[in-house]
């Protein structure tokens, strides 16, 4: 067992939890170890689509809301790899996908307190020690020898599982899969006669792009299927983007639960929508495709719900239902991809440790503080902070690269009791709330 009692240990090392802790690297108030099952960081890797962007500017890298003088900005990732000016004339704002895994690889590698290949088993909540801290029971997985780590707060960062429909684990991933694994399967994709996508986000069209641009050196017949009205674009007008604002996280936590959820439906455009590049990518493709002939080996059907996906001796068969027309069909296909989006990932061991300790919202939904620590039915100094499931509290800006910094900062400080780090005020043209002027 670890003698010393860290400050804080960060559970699962995502680009949040790693932000977090290029962010403590960079003060002496805070003591932190982090853990994370996977051998090494990677974000992502069946979905490092080559040419494929981020869907919000370079600033929104680890660290540079809370401090852009830190050595872990893109900034200075640019310049020690000689791309300065590479960057510059590329001119774009956004940046590949894959070089921004790069970057994160290389902040992680720079970071002493981050321990790849080990799982969180247990967190045990040891409220009535002298000094009230939590226990951290760490598996190391090469041996499978259990560590024990005390700590006064603990950041759970998670993420995020695939979500499969109902009955579709148990088929083979090289047939039916989810986006998350598509670089893994993308071979047996193409050696597919018929490849049908499910979805009607960017996962979704980027994944379709990927394979229509393949698809002329393969005989494929290429269909994406959704459940959507269409493929909407991604609202990005200047106004709408101040919804991924602190100053919208304060008003949005303030609202109640209902209110809440009532005005996550009014954000579908910035939550849900398609990056306005792709689909003129998209577009233009089928476009000159199409010229002077019908392309019959490609479908696009919007407003399809898929009800189940069963095995055939060639292929499989989806159950589809056109929900405005309300006509139910068969639609065959050699393979799927799903593009069916993620649900927060809860360790097992959550539950029973906290699951009666905490204040819900809802069955799903635990009640999180604005400085996002999950709510005790105690009173305690020692905090629990989350990363993960914070949609219901925080606002559609609960998974924006940009505001994980502005998080980040709330927890540095809230653990230090003093601001280390300042955080972004006042940012937004627009008014949000009348109670100053009641």
């Amino acid at each position: 067992m670890e003698k010393n009692i860290y400050d804080v240990i960060g559970i699962g090392i995502g680009p949040f939890n790693l932000g977090l802790a290029a962010l403590i690297d960079q003060t002496d108030e805070i003591d932190a170890v982090f853990f994370e099952s996977t051998p090494e960081f990677i974000w992502h890797p069946g979905m490092l689509i080559e040419k494929m962007d981020l869907q919000v500017p370079f600033l929104a890298d680890l660290v540079t809301f809370g401090d852009p003088k830190s050595p872990y900005t893109f900034m200075n990732y640019l310049h020690e790899h000689d791309r300065m000016f590479p960057f510059f004339f590329h001119r774009h704002f956004e940046v590949p996908r894959e070089e921004y895994n790069h970057y994160m690889q290389w902040v992680a590698k720079q970071l002493s307190g981050l321990h790849f290949g080990h799982t969180v088993v247990d967190v045990l909540d040891k409220k009535e020690a002298e000094v009230p801290h939590y226990e951290v029971v760490v598996e190391e997985k090469a041996t499978g020898k259990q560590k024990y780590f005390q700590a006064k707060h603990v950041v759970m960062g998670t993420g995020n599982d695939p979500l499969m429909l109902d009955g579709m684990e148990s088929l083979p991933n090289e047939d039916v899969l989810h986006t998350s694994r598509y670089l893994f399967e993308k071979d047996h994709l193409l050696k597919a006669k018929h490849v049908t996508i499910v979805g009607s986000g960017q996962s979704a069209l980027e994944v379709f792009l990927d394979l229509l641009e393949e698809q002329e050196r393969h005989d494929m017949k290429l269909s994406l299927l959704t459940r959507s009205g269409g493929l909407f674009q991604l609202d990005t007008a200047k106004f709408a983007q101040e919804m991924f604002t602190p100053d919208f996280v304060d008003y949005f936590h303030q609202l109640n639960f209902k209110q809440r959820n009532e005005a996550l439906d009014t954000l579908g455009p910035l939550r849900k929508g398609i990056d306005p590049d792709t689909l003129t990518r998209l577009y233009t493709k089928l476009y000159h495709r199409t010229a002077g002939m019908k392309d019959s080996q490609v479908l696009i059907q919007p407003m399809t719900e898929i009800k189940g996906i069963e095995a055939c001796e060639d292929g499989y068969h989806l159950q589809c239902r056109q929900w405005q027309e309300e006509i139910e069909y068969t639609y065959p296909s050699d393979k799927v991809v799903l593009a069916t989006g993620y649900k927060p990932h809860i360790p097992s061991w959550f539950m029973d440790r906290f699951g009666d300790e905490i204040e819900w919202e809802d069955d799903l939904m635990y009640k999180v503080s604005r400085d996002y620590q999950l709510v005790f039915n105690d009173k305690r100094d020692h905090h629990f902070f989350t990363l993960t499931n914070l949609v219901h509290s925080h606002g559609a800006g609960a998974t924006n690269l940009g505001l994980s910094v502005h998080r980040n900062v709330h927890i540095i400080n809230t653990i230090a009791g003093k601001e280390i780090y300042r955080n972004q005020k006042e940012s937004t043209f627009q008014q949000f709330s009348m109670k100053d002027y009641q």
